[in-house]
Formats: structure tokens, C-alpha cells, sequence
């Protein structure tokens, strides 16, 4: 074990290190510049095209998901323990200057998602049982040819084994652990969690099989009631602390702001160096809303909307709701709660969910905190359960065939209850550097597709602003 955690170690540091900042960052900034700025200019009309049409009822054939449903799949992968324990271990470790490189990181993120959806939309294609299968591996093999599959089998591989830790394991993990503190909450004297967490894990899995074994629609037509439910009741609970915490919030955005290029201002030292701030922003930003790792193209590729451009303004979307309003009301909240409570941010005094539950217990109570904890962590967390689901099976799919969706569900299901009954530390590492992985051959196929990108957007927002043009006269 010793020796897998070391080699790890050693991988994790080069992914996640200089080359992997300037490739992420110099994506979003190439398709920012490229696009110019268009998540900014267009960010009214992202809105009203996907926002505002929430309610809007809409179709889809068979083996294929409306273009809301598939958001809400992308979202159900993208919203999970990255804006909770993820959110958290950022500011822990990084300080709270962690928070503005995470905005950072989600402004020019916006482009790099609406680039990655457009690609998987346009080189889409339908498998051997009609269903639309797309993504970075499919953009690879059809966007720069044959001779580049090397790197498409090498992403559907990473990929594969992260959604086994990243969207399953560690989410299910994550709540039994949030529900294990609602116990705890109302029972200190409860004895052993072993036979609770097995429970708990056979249940999960068990629901898991019901929606993934039912098909895209079925994976559908959940997720999209399972994702606005639970962001709102997240959202509204988080705004209550920060407005019950108003007081505090100008020490609050200076502390950020200050940290972001002075951490030791804010925290003594304790932090290091901004490298680390930066860094964890930029890690936990890319755990929780995805963009540049290549797995929500593959929820968008099932939709049954036909204009790419269209679908892949969902991408500027996902990242607003997942990062600048989930993600920054988990800091804040932690930051009202835990850091301005006089609370040692450091995850070892609490935990990382245990932190932003007390955070919330400043206006709930300790009990009230743990419970929205333990239901806004488990919808994250199944949702996330769903959504990885589908992107680990395509990326199966694409090196092994169709037939190996069900044996790969099975594995994945398998996994489910092993996430919830033993230790995640490992698991969280190894899957932070198989993230990595999976980023470095999408970015390289966003990168060299970025005139395919320019083009399809310049010819996409002209139609719009001829149609606009005659609507005024």
C-alpha cells in the first residue's frame, strides 16, 4: 500500500503541477481570447437558452435524453461531494484565497465546457443499440482521425477508472459519512458504524441499478428531478447562514481576496505558498464542475438537440450553478460559520463535511446542520453516482464494445458498497491524479479543434442576430 500511495505521490505531483495549470488555464483562456469572450457577451443569452427553459416541455426518441435532461445528467455528475468535502478541503488547505482561484478558474472554465460540449455533439454517433454516444473520445477519433485514437483509448481508460472512485466510491462514502454524523448528532453514544454503512451501501447500490439498468431514459427522467430539488434546498440553506452571518462578510472577502495573493496575510503561514492557494483552487474547481476533464461531453452527446452550439451553451450554464453559486455558498458558509466562529479550519480537528454541518449549525443547531448536511450530500452524492455511471460505461463501451456496458454497471455497482465501508483517503489521491489523467488528452483535442469551435459559435450566434434583426423591423 505504502509503495501504490509513493508511485501515486509521484504521478499526482507531475499532473497536477506546472504543465497542468498552464494546459488548463491556457485552454480556457485560448477559447475565451478565440471565442472572444463570448461566455461574457453571451452569458445573458446562455441564460435565457437554458435557464429559461427549465419548464419548457420538450422531447426526446428512444436512446436519447431532452436537452434538459441531459444537463441535468451532466449536472447530477458535476454537483456532488466536490461542492461539499471538496469545497472544503480547498479552503482547509489552501486558505481562503483558495475560493477566488476557484472563480478563476470557473469564469475561463465556462469556455473550455461550451468547447468541449460543441465538439462532443458534433462528432457524435449512434451505437449498436441507437443510442447517440459522443465525447472526448469520439471528438478524438473523428475530429483528428484515426491515428490519434492512441490518446482516445488512453482517456476512455482514465476515465473509466476515475468514474469507479471519483463519481462512486468516494460519493458514496461521503454519505455514509454525512449520516453517521446525524446519528452521532442525536445518539453520541452510538456504538459501531460497520453494519449501518454496509446497509446504507446496499441501498445505494441497489438504487443504482434500478436507474442505470432502466436505460438513458430512465437515467433521464431522474436526474432531472433529482438535481433542481436538491440544489435548491442546498442553496437556500447555505444563503440563510451567509445573510444570518452578513456582518462578517467584508473580513470575509478580504480575507479571500488577500489570500488569493498573500496567503500568509490570512493565515500566518500556515498555508504556504501561493502555488498551493492556486493550486487547490484550480483542483477542487475542476472536481466539482468538470470542466476540462471531458466527462460531462459524454451526458450531452445523448441529447436530441441537433445545433451543437446550442447544447454546449448548457456548458456556460453548469459551471455558473455549480461553481460560482454552489461551490462559493459552501465557502461562504464555511467561512461565516467555522472560520469567523473562531473554528480551526484544518480538517483533522472535524472533518471535512462535519465543518461546513457546524457551519450551518450556527443557525440550525449542530442537529439541524447535520441533517441538511446528510440529505443535500446524499442527493449530491447519488446524483453524482448516476452521472459517472454513464460516463465510465461509455468509456468502456468505446474500447471494449456495447457488450460490456452490463458487466461494467455490475463492477460499478460492486464499488458502490465498497466506497461505503472502507477508508477513502487513498481513493480520494488516486482519483485526484486519474483526473488529471483524463484532462491532458481532452485538453489536447480541444485545443487542436478550436477552429472547428470558432467556426460552428460564429455561424451559430449570426443566425441568432439575423433572427433578432428581424424581429425588430
Amino acid at each position: 500500500m505504502d509503495l501504490i500511495v509513493s508511485v501515486n505521490s509521484a504521478i499526482n505531483g507531475f499532473v497536477w503541477g506546472p504543465v497542468m495549470m498552464v494546459l488548463l488555464i491556457g485552454t480556457g483562456i485560448l477559447m475565451t481570447v478565440r471565442m472572444g469572450g463570448m461566455q461574457f457577451r453571451r452569458f445573458g443569452h446562455a441564460m435565457k437558452n437554458t435557464l429559461g427553459k427549465i419548464f419548457t416541455k420538450q422531447e426526446a426518441a428512444e436512446g436519447e435524453m431532452t436537452p434538459f435532461q441531459a444537463v441535468s445528467t451532466a449536472l447530477a455528475g458535476t454537483v456532488g461531494t466536490g461542492n461539499i468535502a471538496g469545497i472544503t478541503a480547498a479552503v482547509t488547505l489552501g486558505g481562503p484565497g483558495a475560493l477566488f482561484w476557484l472563480w478563476v478558474t470557473a469564469l475561463i472554465g465556462m469556455a473550455t465546457k461550451y468547447s468541449e460540449i460543441l465538439l462532443a455533439v458534433k462528432f457524435r454517433e449512434r451505437n449498436e443499440v441507437g443510442d447517440w454516444v459522443g465525447g472526448p473520445m469520439y471528438t478524438i477519433t473523428k475530429g483528428l482521425g484515426t491515428k490519434w485514437k492512441w490518446l482516445a483509448v488512453l482517456f476512455s481508460i482514465f476515465a473509466a477508472l476515475a468514474a469507479l472512485g471519483t463519481g462512486n466510491a468516494i460519493q458514496s462514502g461521503n454519505i455514509v459519512s454525512s449520516i453517521d454524523t446525524v446519528i452521532l448528532a442525536f445518539n453520541p453514544d452510538f456504538g459501531s458504524f460497520a453494519t449501518v454503512n454496509l446497509i446504507i451501501g446496499l441501498i445505494l447500490a441497489a438504487a443504482a441499478a434500478f436507474v442505470l439498468f432502466g436505460g438513458v431514459k430512465r437515467l433521464g427522467s431522474v436526474t432531472e428531478k433529482l438535481v433542481p430539488g436538491m440544489a435548491v434546498i442546498y442553496i437556500v440553506a447555505c444563503l440563510a447562514v451567509i445573510i444570518f452571518s452578513a456582518p462578517a462578510l467584508p473580513a470575509i472577502f478580504r480575507d479571500i481576496f488577500v489570500g488569493a495573493f498573500s496567503p500568509s496575510g490570512v493565515t500566518g503561514g500556515m498555508v504556504g505558498s501561493m502555488f498551493v492557494v492556486i493550486s487547490w483552487g484550480m483542483k477542487r474547481g475542476i472536481f466539482s464542475n468538470e470542466a476540462g476533464l471531458g466527462t460531462a461531453p459524454m451526458a450531452h452527446a445523448t441529447s436530441s438537440e441537433t445545433v451543437p452550439a446550442k447544447q454546449a451553451l448548457y456548458g456556460v450554464f453548469e459551471v455558473f450553478l455549480d461553481t460560482i453559486v454552489i461551490c462559493t455558498l459552501t465557502g461562504l458558509t464555511l467561512l461565516c460559520g467555522a472560520y469567523h466562529g473562531g473554528v480551526d479550519l484544518h480538517i483533522g480537528t472535524m472533518g471535512e463535511t462535519n465543518l461546513v454541518a457546524y457551519s450551518l449549525g450556527t443557525l440550525f443547531t449542530e442537529k439541524g446542520g447535520s441533517l441538511i448536511i446528510a440529505i443535500g450530500l446524499a442527493l449530491f452524492a447519488f446524483s453524482t453516482i448516476l452521472g459517472w455511471a454513464l460516463y465510465g460505461s461509455r468509456c468502456c463501451e468505446f474500447v471494449f464494445g456495447t457488450k460490456a456496458i452490463k458487466p461494467y454497471y455490475i463492477i460499478y455497482i460492486i464499488c458502490t458498497v465498497l466506497g461505503a465501508t472502507v477508508d477513502l483517503g487513498v481513493i480520494w489521491d488516486i482519483s485526484d491524479t486519474l483526473n488529471g489523467c483524463m484532462a491532458i488528452p481532452n485538453l489536447i483535442g480541444v485545443v487542436l479543434l478550436s477552429g472547428v469551435v470558432v467556426k460552428e459559435t460564429r455561424e451559430y450566434f449570426k443566425k441568432v442576430d439575423e433572427e433578432k434583426a428581424l424581429a425588430k423591423k
